[in-house]
């Protein structure tokens, strides 16, 4: 079967991902995309600007087209269709044949017909070519508009205001979001996002767009008032691309838009029509979850299952716009017949909440909340399953006497039906089911049923189902770390941070049971590190480390050690690498630079680590933490220093920073970055926290990891001075100390964080819990305490003499044998060690 699918975008690639997990044996799919580029992720399309690339949006999954066999052809546009014939004829003149077409056309924005809305620097807000056009437009301009105040409107005014421009809003309905919103929402959503520098201009016509006498273009209103910008950029609402459709004469609904039946087929029943370019009983969605649905009927329906059916969407959203909470649920403007309301506003902290019940009072049928939605999650799945309303339904809604919300509904409530994700339709059964089959973290969930992988507002309530259900099958819903503690590490961390414990002793006869073992004593001698940072070799310490750390080094697969100085930044003098290069060759070990940009020496026998410090710290060098569960390495470029393209010196924050933190103990191991400009070369978004020069200051990423499960890094915080910088990073190293798990890296801790970014950002950045000066306070301690491990070690004699292989004997270990290679040494394989031993 032939299937030509016209359209790469979000909703295309969704059918094909469905098609190839269907399995459809002789499906012999071509995709023709218009762009020069593959799907990507228009729902966060903004954050291109907060330096995503387009690599970092893509949706295909590396290999996804040589594993499903389908041929994607980029920059190639369906010109015509010939149904009759059951062709597709491209720009190029290629005819192709087809069985089944799918229509992945999309939308396109709306440009209100202004005289003048064609002139140079004015944009639409679409494709990652508009964006990259918007910001050169804006490294030459002072001022910009957005023509449109809806959902994307507000995304494009934080993306204009983030590239540095005085930035106006200027819409024509008398609101905000006047879709979503009512009418005191929408004053409300205006305060917040005028408090942000945001300047809003509402009920204005635009008449035409002229020369401006101070910037590009001056806009005249029909109100006879007029704004000058140097820049305009209209998102006024979308419309289907339904144009291929119309040439072949397929039925179109009333507002635009292929008309298409429950199966998604189009008045041809060998044409399907998907997305944005869809017109199901007369009505288009312009979100990604419909979409996605649509995709899958579609994709099952092809491949023979006749019962598949779209049914239609829910269009409740939750979204953070300009850092303000925005939602709406069902009938958010309370146009049903004698629908009832109920309202909370409080103006100081700019928080407006309103619920639309039934007649009756029983059913829950629509809300809106600015400023604070931490009740969605609830009234979402009281709307969609009809639960039953409490008998004062507006304490729902109310804060309770003490001032927190009251308690939402419980997960037990929701019936197996219930949509837990709408963005990839997983619902509650699914959840329970995967839990049964052995995902009981957050990251396993998302990898195994999809939940809250796309937009990510769902995960606070799958993470209830997960939990719930993990209860109810008698599973540990706890993070125990061991037998001998009946506390997760986070209660750890407090019991030895408030109880003043010093000892792992202390610690077992306070609040655990045994003896002890290999989990509970590592973990124990992490805390107290992180909490003290007293010498990890310490008689009553010593014990509790793992190999490496009770050895200052990282134990290597023939027993022996590699030794990493520290080189702050990656910054070091020839007279500093002439000694290591000195040291390395009077001991015979092995070189090699690292990813961090240091230098491992390898090979070092156990005895001759104390040597090979002092030898080391006499050049100057301090131990760089290789072995432990600490700060690692700053990488850093060259920046402005040398860099023509440089904005700012990263190797001398680079060198601030890593200096600042090298004595941190943590959960696992942390890695920095800091790069001088956003060409980015020191990686730093793939790093735990990552640092970007701009022209404004420093732009502060999180969470990112490079290693066996790459993640990118998320940008908290943007345009800091240095003082503020340092401020957020010893506040967000602080936080993932007291609260992650064991052995978890940043990460994964943040994929398992109840609220994500956004809780992550109100307590980092916002001080949200209050405890920024606590976390200041801790992080200092860490700085003022800090000694070079090795150096204490050399210098103290009872820490010392441990250092060799044998209790009884200062002999070498026999055992340990190296052979030449390439010039090196390197580690004997078993039948060169026996040859060399006999």
């Amino acid at each position: 079967m032939n299937i030509v699918v016209i359209g790469h975008g979000m909703v295309g690639h969704k059918f094909l991902e469905q098609l190839h997990a269907l399995g459809v044996a002789d499906a012999n799919v071509t995709v023709l995309c218009e762009e020069p580029r593959a799907a990507y992720d228009r729902v966060h399309l903004s954050e291109f600007f907060s330096g995503k690339s387009a690599e970092d949006l893509s949706l295909v999954e590396p290999g996804f087209f040589e594993a499903s066999g389908f041929a994607l052809r980029l920059a190639a546009r369906a010109a015509t269709v010939e149904r009759r014939d059951r062709t597709v004829t491209t720009a190029d003149g290629e005819v192709i044949p087809y069985d089944r077409l799918v229509l992945a056309t999309g939308s396109a924005p709306f440009v209100p017909p202004v005289p003048g809305r064609d002139r140079p620097h004015c944009f639409v807000y679409r494709t990652i070519e508009d964006l990259e056009a918007m910001q050169a437009s804006a490294a030459r301009s002072r001022t910009g508009v957005v023509v449109g105040g809806g959902l994307l409107g507000l995304e494009c005014a934080k993306a204009l205001r983030d590239l540095g421009l005085e930035t106006h809003v200027v819409e024509f309905a008398p609101r905000l979001m006047a879709v979503q919103v009512d009418d005191g929402g929408g004053r409300v959503l205006r305060s917040k996002i005028e408090d942000l520098g945001v300047q809003v201009h509402t009920g204005r016509n635009t008449l035409e767009i002229t020369d401006g006498a101070t910037a590009r273009h001056r806009m005249v209103f029909a109100d006879g008032t007029h704004l000058e910008t140097d820049m305009i950029v209209f998102s006024a609402g979308i419309r289907p691309r339904d144009e291929i459709a119309r040439q072949c004469a397929l039925a179109i609904g009333p507002r635009g838009g292929v008309a298409v039946d429950d199966h998604c087929r189009a008045s041809d029943r060998n044409v399907y029509a998907i997305g944005e370019c869809a017109s199901w009983r007369e009505q288009t969605f312009g979100l990604v979850a419909p979409g996605y649905d649509m995709a899958r009927v579609a994709a099952r329906h092809i491949a023979g299952e006749a019962e598949a059916a779209f049914g239609g969407a829910d269009l409740s959203t939750k979204l953070k716009l300009m850092g303000v909470d925005v939602a709406s649920i069902g009938d958010a403007q309370g146009k049903t017949p004698r629908s009832r309301n109920y309202q909370f506003i409080d103006e100081r902290k700019q928080v407006y909440k309103k619920i639309v019940v039934s007649e009756d009072g029983r059913q829950l049928l629509g809300a809106v909340l600015v400023g604070n939605a931490d009740e969605y999650g609830t009234l979402l799945q009281m709307t969609l399953n009809g639960i039953a309303l409490p008998e004062e339904p507006e304490f729902l809604i109310l804060p309770s006497s003490d001032g927190k919300a009251r308690p939402g509904l419980g997960v037990d409530a929701l019936p197996d039906t219930a949509q837990i994700c709408s963005c990839n339709n997983v619902t509650k059964a699914q959840i329970c089911a995967a839990v049964g089959e052995g995902n009981c973290t957050m990251a396993e969930l998302k990898s195994c049923t999809q939940a809250g992988a796309t937009c990510g507002g769902c995960v606070p309530l799958a993470t209830q189902v997960m939990k719930a259900e993990m209860a109810r099958r008698g599973m540990a819903v706890n993070n125990h770390v061991c037998e001998h503690f009946p506390h997760s590490r986070q209660q750890l961390y407090h019991l030895v941070r408030v109880g003043g414990i010093k000892t792992f002793d202390e610690l077992l006869h306070r609040h655990g049971k045994g003896l002890g073992c290999d989990v509970c004593k590592p973990l124990a001698a992490s805390i107290l590190a992180s909490c003290w940072n007293e010498f990890v070799l310490q008689p009553q310490l010593a014990s509790l480390q793992d190999s490496n750390d009770y050895y200052l080094g990282n134990i290597q697969k023939d027993g022996s050690y590699s030794v990493v100085p520290r080189m702050p930044g990656g910054e070091v003098t020839p007279d500093g690498l002439i000694a290591v290069g000195q040291v390395a060759k009077k001991y015979g070990l092995y070189t090699k630079l690292t990813g961090g940009a240091r230098v491992d020496l390898f090979g070092a026998r156990v005895e001759q680590l104390p040597l090979i410090w002092e030898e080391l710290i006499a050049a100057g060098f301090e131990s760089g933490h290789a072995y432990g569960k600490s700060l690692r390495t700053v990488k850093s470029c060259v920046g402005s220093t040398w860099c023509r393209y440089g904005v700012d010196d990263s190797v001398g924050l680079a060198v601030q920073l890593e200096n600042r933190y090298k004595g941190l103990r943590a959960p696992h191991k942390i890695k920095f970055g800091v790069s001088g400009c956003t060409r980015e070369c020191a990686e730093a978004q793939g790093k735990d926290v990552g640092v970007i020069a701009t022209d404004k200051g420093w732009n502060l990423y999180v969470c990112g990891n490079g290693g066996m499960k790459p993640r990118h890094a998320e940008l908290i915080a943007s345009d800091l001075s240095k003082e503020r910088l340092l401020q957020l990073i010893d506040r967000f190293l602080m936080f993932y100390v007291r609260t992650a798990d064991r052995l978890q890296r940043t990460s994964t801790w943040r994929e398992n964080l109840e609220g994500g970014l956004d809780y992550l950002k109100d307590v980092v950045v916002n001080d949200s819990l209050g405890l920024g000066a606590e976390l200041d306070a801790q992080m200092q301690h860490v700085v003022d305490t800090y000694q070079c491990e090795w150096k204490t070690a050399v210098t103290t004699p009872e820490v010392r003499q441990r250092f060799r292989s044998f209790i009884n004997s200062d002999q070498p270990d026999e055992h340990i044998v190296f052979v030449q290679e390439r010039g090196q040494i390197r580690p004997a394989r078993s039948e060169e060690r026996s040859e060399a031993l006999a």
